[in-house]
């Protein structure tokens, strides 16, 4: 019977409460989630991509037994499963039938009406050699001629039969009797033995390289025996290493061998905590999160970060914005990459600012803010605190950065880990979760600069609240349930209210515990400069801050009057005092737009001015007593006044007070991006936003009847050669840096499977060249293997300058 028949047949016999958990565990696959016939449920839970998209998701034990289901084949009775996994004893017995459970649930494994197991087919090609194991021996035989079938049975002592079925039959009887092999390899040269035992032992080698040249013709000692009796054997055309039947492999291992199987997690060194203690520790850090993290949009707005040329936000302005929130690099690219993901922040040009959702959002309480951000941050497909790349340059944040699934199930085996924990018990320290993740998430890998397995991961979960006193707080638990709603309600639980009121001190300072509203934030973030951030923030007042306020047309009686409506009691003396005092000085003289005038009712200051040393550059002269004329420009005139400790405002040309209010900058809201999707894996684009306001559905099609009739050009450079295949295209849409002789060579390389050499200008700006193989397209990125690296590595096809083809000597 064929996998899907007999997992329709599984299927049917499951009841409804089953049924329903097995579709609803591959609900991005299944669609729609109540198909019409068990056939239809069974060709969807089979597709390729949907098998791919649930490895990811599993831990060790599972991954194990499906691994160990590949190498052996399917189908395949539980007992034989057992024998090879070393799990019969009852205890491990019982393990064992826990973890086919979980993976029948995912229908990757499920037992027929004979007990035999079975699996989904493009479960096998998920590893290269399951176990080490190579092709089994009637694949390979595949290439191999009547001719050299019948020296491998002479070889092996067996009279040949005529025909090549026959032959091939009889290899295949002969090296599927493990006693039979390793009998015959027991008395073999002493060099033949020692190549095929080393080579059971060792994975296989890679064989879909291309090597031009001629064939091998030299062997290593002892091989020719091995391949005249089919215990190795070799392409047809000589080309690449030999290769090792399966069937051999397993009967060197001899009847001892064991598949590797985990079903516990590894011991952690546990230490005794209280849910109160686990939930004061998330408080806090959540806490101090959320107001950092307003602080950093805060500043945003006030200041929009420029972009670099190659693209996100450069170390000058996160080390800018860090110091004007007072917090660390961390927090600020962590708030910066949610932000931008769920559209609190947009590209508006050569900047990054705030957009109208931002508004919305600035004024819920901080428990709204905190949940909206902590459950973007859940979902992000990479690490967003990472700052250094592969090469140990430092990267731009909200640059793009290219979709990463082992960073993600990261963050999902970290709670999964921290969730498996014994109630009342945590970790000593954070960083000793790493081993139970790397257990609970096989497929998810650490960054490239941690010094603990996850280090990067943990901290950004223990900074959010999620992980705290080494255990699972109430934040944690309500994202492993994916529920929005009891996210909100743990934030709400934790999270104080914002804070509306203020104490003001004697010493100019402004003190305010938890989170300041959005209100009480922008009142003291304009009439004074924040000092601290956290879960209590300290603002500082000075007389430029104060002047700084009346430069923007508040009058000082009302300044007053807004700070002691948030005030906790009066107003201290000295902060009174201060107000006046600048406000009796703030405007003294003016500043009219030409180039440049000053004028004052106070001729001694004007003469003060005039004799000023540090104002020399300035070119002041006096006409008049009350009047001095400038070669600089208002505003450079305005600032070098301000320097010397001068408090002068602005004059319009019709001689009224100009304001210097200046309105927050917005960035339009980006439009909801469309999936983009690798063949049958169902991945989504990252970053989503919803429009703000409803669109007329007929507006589209007026303007499309209004257009004019006519073609777009065959390509973008305009030579009038259309593209040659859908690859082409889509290249060429995305790699804008690539003439069009490089998009066919590309999209060529990416639909043959050969490797390529490129010319790659990496997101911290170095220009390196990579040869690239096993291309995947998966726009806007090219998924691929490079060779300096020697791992899977994703590029971002704008960053890809030029192609060339691969270099011999990193195929050799």
């Amino acid at each position: 019977m064929t996998s899907r028949s007999t997992l329709t047949a599984w299927l049917a016999g499951l009841d409804a409460p089953r049924l329903s958990r097995v579709l609803g565990t591959r609900k991005d696959a299944v669609a729609p989630p109540e198909p019409r016939s068990m056939e239809e449920s069974a060709e969807r839970l089979l597709r390729p991509g949907s098998v791919a998209l649930v490895l990811p998701q599993l831990p060790l034990p599972c991954l194990q037994v499906a691994e160990t289901l590949a190498a052996l084949g399917t189908p395949l009775p539980r007992g034989a499963l057992a024998r090879a996994l070393g799990a019969t004893a009852p205890t491990a017995a019982r393990e064992l039938d826990a973890v086919l459970e979980a993976l029948a649930d995912h229908a990757l494994v499920w037992p027929d009406g004979d007990g035999n197991l079975h699996m989904a087919a493009p479960l096998r090609q998920a590893w290269d050699a399951p176990l080490g194991l190579d092709a089994p021996l009637e694949e390979l035989l595949e290439g191999v001629t009547s001719e050299e079938l019948r020296g491998m049975l002479v070889a092996l002592g067996i009279k040949p039969p005529g025909a090549r079925q026959q032959r091939t039959a009889a290899v295949l009887e002969h090296h599927g009797d493990p006693q039979r092999v390793a009998a015959v390899i027991a008395k073999a040269p002493s060099a033949a033995r020692q190549l095929l035992e080393r080579k059971a032992r060792s994975a296989p080698q890679p064989t879909e390289s291309v090597v031009f040249g001629a064939a091998t013709a030299d062997v290593a000692p002892g091989e020719r025996w091995a391949l005249d009796r089919g215990f190795l054997i070799r392409n047809r055309h000589g080309y690449g290493p030999a290769r090792m039947p399966a069937e051999v492999t397993l009967a060197l291992r001899g009847p001892d061998w064991r598949a590797p199987f985990d079903p516990v997690p590894p011991v952690a060194k546990l230490v005794p905590v209280s849910a109160v203690d686990v939930d004061r520790e998330a408080t806090a850090a959540a806490t101090a999160f959320a107001a950092h993290a307003a602080s950093v949009l805060s500043a945003c707005s006030a200041a929009p970060p420029a972009r670099l040329k190659s693209g996100g936000i450069g170390a000058r302005e996160l080390g800018r914005i860090g110091k004007a929130a007072q917090t660390d690099d961390a927090v600020v690219r962590i708030t910066l990459e949610v932000a931008y993901s769920v559209g609190l922040l947009g590209a508006d040009g050569d900047r990054i600012a705030p957009t109208a959702v931002y508004d919305t959002w600035a004024v819920q309480e901080p428990a709204a803010q905190f949940a909206d951000l902590l459950h973007a941050w859940w979902n992000l497909q990479f690490t967003p605190s990472r700052s250094r790349d592969e090469d140990d340059k430092s990267l731009a944040a909200v640059s793009g950065a290219p979709r990463c699934g082992a960073c993600l199930q990261a963050r999902r085996g970290l709670l999964a880990a921290a969730a498996a924990l014994p109630k009342g018990q945590g970790v000593r320290v954070g960083t000793d979760l790493g081993p139970l993740v790397a257990w609970h998430r096989p497929l998810a890998h650490p960054s490239f600069h941690d010094e603990t397995p996850f280090a990067a991961t943990v901290r950004e979960a223990e900074l959010t609240g999620v992980i705290a006193r080494g255990a699972l707080s109430r934040l944690g638990a309500a994202l492993v349930t994916g529920d929005r709603e009891k996210l909100a309600v743990a934030c709400r639980r934790l999270l104080p209210e914002a804070t509306r009121t203020a104490r003001f001190g004697g010493d100019l300072t402004a003190v305010v515990t938890g989170t300041p509203s959005a209100h009480l934030a922008e009142l003291l973030d304009s009439t004074a400069d924040r000092e601290t951030s956290g879960t209590a923030s300290v603002w500082r007042f000075s007389g430029d801050s104060v002047r700084r306020a009346l430069d923007t047309g508040r009058a000082p009686d009302e300044i007053s009057a807004e700070l002691a409506a948030v005030a906790d009691g009066p107003l201290p003396q000295p902060l009174s005092y201060l107000v006046a005092d600048t406000a009796r000085r703030h405007g003294r003289m003016r500043i009219a737009p030409a180039a440049c005038v000053i004028h004052s009712d106070e001729p001694a200051l004007l003469a003060e001015l005039a004799a000023h040393r540090a104002l020399v550059a300035l070119g002041l002269r006096q006409l008049a007593p009350t009047v001095l004329v400038g070669g600089s420009s208002p505003d450079k005139t305005l600032a070098a006044l301000r320097v010397q400790g001068y408090a002068p405002v602005a004059e319009a040309a019709d001689g009224t007070v100009r304001i210097e209010k200046v309105p927050p900058r917005r960035a339009a809201v980006p439009a909801p991006r469309k999936a983009t999707t690798k063949a049958g894996t169902g991945r989504s684009a990252r970053r989503t936003a919803e429009a703000p306001a409803a669109v007329d559905p007929s507006a589209p099609a007026i303007r499309l009847l209004a257009a004019p009739p006519t073609l777009p050009e065959p390509d973008p450079w305009g030579a009038g050669v259309p593209f040659g295949t859908d690859t082409e295209e889509i290249v060429a849409g995305y790699a804008k840096q690539l003439t069009y002789t490089d998009v066919r060579q590309l999209a060529h390389a990416i639909d043959t499977g050969t490797d390529i050499t490129v010319e790659y200008v990496a997101a911290s700006g170095s220009r390196t060249v990579r040869t690239l193989g096993r291309l995947e397209l998966v726009p806007p990125y090219l998924e691929a293997w490079c060779r300096l690296r020697d791992a899977e590595r994703v590029f971002t096809l704008s960053r890809i300058h030029g192609v060339m083809p691969a270099w011999a000597d990193d195929l050799a």
